[in-house]
């Protein structure tokens, strides 16, 4: 069915710890404009923080082309956090006051990357970022889920974990109970500080600014052999598999005849990580093919902002 002209543009969000997509597509679904703002998970930035990323995303992509918000005529919006009912429900209303004319869903970000990696069909999705998380459907339409409870007792894995561990290696290397560290000649500098009270000052104001940034540091030190960036990423590794096979227990595929497809800011980085990871998932789940995702979480939000606008059509 071809799209009504009235419903001209259509918005997808993927909104997670460290950033914000936006994709603007015309009415033919093609993809006409992308732009990337600040974190939009709430319970990890603030509402505030999440207002004014998830804004500035949108107006980027609408001033390139030229055009007002009542021209959009169907938002999704995939964020971090929005598993939780009172957390979707503000970000539904936001948006629904930001866009007057559009019909507005909001779901969660491993929603919209598991569609990216399997549309309607089934599969596992290994979500690693600034948190992590694991997120399944069997054919059925049962779903499963691991992980992604945030970063104090969860998100095991993940850039924030990863990074938080790189601090405990360098402190224990500097107290003489853990072994010494390419970390530990490194983090400051990195960081631009000079000094731990500088540093702990930053953690302490935000710690999404500090430790899922010291993740990059560790994936290159872990190339470069230094032992203890390479057994934080193997702990890492081992906590990721684990919640790949955590979810296929539940969805009743343990045997691993299931598909497995990785996303997150913290695949590609490292050569050794990377491949400690794909080592931890054949280990969980042996018979289960794992690849990446085909098309970005934004490019599927847009996508189910369209198939949704036209089943409301439908419904009229």
């Amino acid at each position: 069915m071809p799209l009504d002209p009235e419903l001209r543009y259509f918005l997808g969000f993927d909104g997670g710890g460290t950033k914000t997509e936006c994709l603007l597509a015309n009415a033919e679904g093609a993809v006409v404009a992308r732009s990337i703002a600040g974190a939009s998970n709430p319970l990890r930035t603030g509402y505030t923080r999440a207002w004014f990323a998830l804004s500035e995303a949108a107006d980027a992509v609408l001033r390139r082309q030229k055009i007002k918000a009542h021209d959009v005529s169907a938002v999704c919006a995939g964020i971090g956090g929005a598993g939780r009912p009172g957390v979707a429900k503000r970000i539904t209303a936001f948006l629904t006051g930001s866009f007057p004319n559009a019909r507005v869903d909001v779901t969660t970000d491993l929603e919209i990357a598991l569609e990216a990696a399997f549309g309607a069909d089934e599969g596992i999705l290994l979500l690693a970022g600034t948190g992590s998380a694991c997120f399944g459907r069997a054919a059925s339409g049962r779903t499963a889920r691991a992980g992604g409870r945030g970063p104090w007792f969860s998100d095991e894995g993940s850039a924030f974990d990863i990074g938080r561990r790189a601090f405990v290696a360098v402190t224990s290397a500097e107290d003489h109970r853990g072994a010494e560290t390419a970390l530990s000649k490194q983090l400051f500098a990195w960081h631009q500080c000079h000094n731990w009270e500088a540093l702990l000052e930053r953690i302490a104001k935000n710690p999404d600014d500090v430790f899922p940034q010291t993740f990059p540091l560790v994936a290159q030190l872990a190339d470069k052999g230094d032992a203890v960036s390479r057994g934080i990423l193997f702990g890492a590794a081992e906590s990721l598999g684990e919640l790949a096979r955590c979810v296929a227990h539940e969805l009743g595929r343990i045997d691993g005849k299931i598909p497995v497809a990785k996303a997150g800011g913290v695949h590609g980085r490292s050569k050794y990580f990377d491949a400690a990871i794909d080592s931890e998932l054949k280990k969980a789940l042996p018979a289960a093919r794992v690849s990446l995702l085909g098309i970005s979480p934004a490019q599927a939000a847009v996508h189910m902002a369209i198939r949704a606008s036209l089943t409301a059509g439908n419904a009229v």
